[in-house]
């Protein structure tokens, strides 16, 4: 139809059609035309749901995004009450991508069956995050803008504690991982010892929800650098473990934990090498053995735990060194991330976080912060070294019976290393056994690459007291290959 404007002598002008009245279950207030801020309207390309057929996504106006509704009614963080489906007033809903991507990214959470929050969302649960809590720690205001770091975090941050340290006056926060549902915990052997400066130290707890819990020591091991708490608590919930053998480099990772003390801290980045070996050095560290690396102990590359208390550790101090395979990411770990977790875009604990690489100190002798390279110690090792503390109090480590020093390329006078150059095979030991010889260069330990002293002894001490592994290596320009049983390195 038409309409005429100024008279039926003037010009005539054609309008738009009206906009189409808003269907019944439409849930907005606002008639045809008032164009009501925040409410859905018609011809927009958003639809509005009809009942029953699924979750409602937004708050009630003024109710708090963690607990009920300030009206009373029942709600959770990630559902609103029937009938309070519509947004606060005058933000406009988002809809395209984000929407699109946020329900892959639920779906991945139901399969992980943890999220509460996720859970909640799609079976209505008022029993879900909003009154225990877990999720309180990472706010989500866009529930159509969900991405996979968001929906990684919220399934692990309720697995990730925040641990406090006192002892003689010093006192340092840390981070820890839930491994089960008798209050074990997981987390670094400086953390929980103030750098090695804390025999018998006292250790509290702070869960995601909020609770405050005594702590006990169950073990530590300096070689591995990692350490197993205990709370007495049964109502936890325990991290989902991934795989960190099945990593590629450029794969997205999420650290969880307390840098500087804050709490529920989530920074992501990448996963930018596998297989890398640090050597940091700590008090709390074995004497050196016959399996060690016979070049200088600080490598100057400055990598160094990150201390619980944030201070600058003076390596000179140090006993010994020890050499840990690590994963390198990108990811911000600071003063604080030690002991928490670094997870997959599944909320999966792939690594422990564990040390950083610092720049120069500043002037009142603290380090820096991140500057990109982080280290985690993998969870697959991590596992294995947390149910040995759990089951005997301690945890072993191979030991091969061979002194090595870096090998360089032939007629090279580069200091780029291409393998461990055995020094000295000790007589009757696993790698005498085994028929390696002074002046063998060793290349990889079970396909892993050595391409040092340092890394070699990684490897090694990664491997349990009694395992077998296949060493490659070569002589004479020869490459071969033989099995080991490793010994026990406790024992020598």
């Amino acid at each position: 139809m038409t309409e005429q404007h100024g008279g039926t002598d003037g010009p005539e002008r054609h309008l738009p059609p009206r906009p189409p009245a808003p269907p019944s279950s439409y849930s907005g207030s606002a008639q045809p035309g008032s164009a009501q801020p925040g409410s859905a309207q018609p011809g927009t390309g958003q639809p509005s749901a009809e009942p029953g057929t699924g979750p409602t996504y937004g708050a009630t106006y003024g109710s708090s995004p963690y607990g009920p509704p300030a009206d009373g009614s029942e709600g959770t963080a990630f559902q609103a009450p029937a009938g309070t489906g519509q947004e606060h007033p005058g933000r406009a809903k988002k809809f395209g991508a984000g929407a699109l991507v946020t329900g892959m990214v639920l779906a991945g959470l139901l399969g992980g069956g943890v999220a509460v929050g996720a859970n909640s969302l799609m079976d209505g649960d008022s029993n879900g995050a909003g009154q225990t809590g877990q999720s309180e720690t990472v706010v989500v205001n866009n529930k159509d803008s969900v991405n996979a770091v968001t929906a990684a975090a919220v399934k692990a941050s309720p697995s990730v504690v925040t641990i406090e340290v006192a002892a003689s006056g010093s006192t340092g926060t840390g981070s820890g991982i839930i491994l089960d549902n008798e209050g074990h915990i997981l987390t670094n052997t400086h953390v929980v010892t103030l750098g090695g400066t804390a025999a018998d130290p006292t250790v509290e707890v702070q869960t995601s929800d909020g609770r405050v819990l005594q702590a006990t020591v169950v073990g530590t091991d300096p070689v591995s650098d990692l350490a197993v708490i205990k709370v007495d608590a049964t109502d936890l919930t325990p991290a989902a473990l991934g795989d960190s053998e099945k990593l590629n480099v450029g794969d997205t990772v999420i650290a969880i934990g307390a840098p500087l003390g804050l709490a529920g801290t989530v920074t992501d980045g990448i996963v930018s090498t596998l297989n890398r070996t640090i050597s940091v050095q700590s008090s709390a560290a074995p004497e050196s053995d016959s399996d060690s690396s016979q070049v200088p102990e600080d490598d100057g590359n400055g990598f160094r735990f990150a201390p619980p208390d944030g201070s600058s550790q003076d390596q000179s101090s140090g006993e010994s060194s020890i050499f840990l395979n690590v994963l390198q990411t990108d990811a911000a770990i600071n003063h604080g991330n030690s002991g928490g977790a670094l997870v997959n875009t599944s909320g999966e604990v792939i690594g422990v976080n564990v040390a950083i690489a610092s720049a120069a100190s500043g002037s009142a002798g603290e380090e820096s912060g991140s500057i990109g390279v982080g280290f985690a110690i993998p969870i697959t090792y991590a596992q294995r070294i947390a149910d040995e503390i759990i089951d005997n109090g301690s945890a072993s480590h191979g030991y091969l019976g061979v002194s090595v020093k870096p090998a360089t390329a032939s007629n090279s006078s580069s200091t780029f290393t291409v393998g461990a150059d055995v020094a000295d095979v000790v007589s009757g030991s696993p790698g005498a056994k085994a028929g390696l010889k002074k002046g063998d260069v060793v290349t990889s330990v079970n396909g892993m690459p050595v391409t040092d002293a340092q890394s070699l002894t990684a490897a090694i001490r990664m491997q349990p007291a009694g395992g077998k592994v296949t060493i490659d290596y070569t002589r004479d320009g020869m490459a071969a290959s033989t099995d080991v049983t490793l010994g026990d390195s406790a024992e020598q």
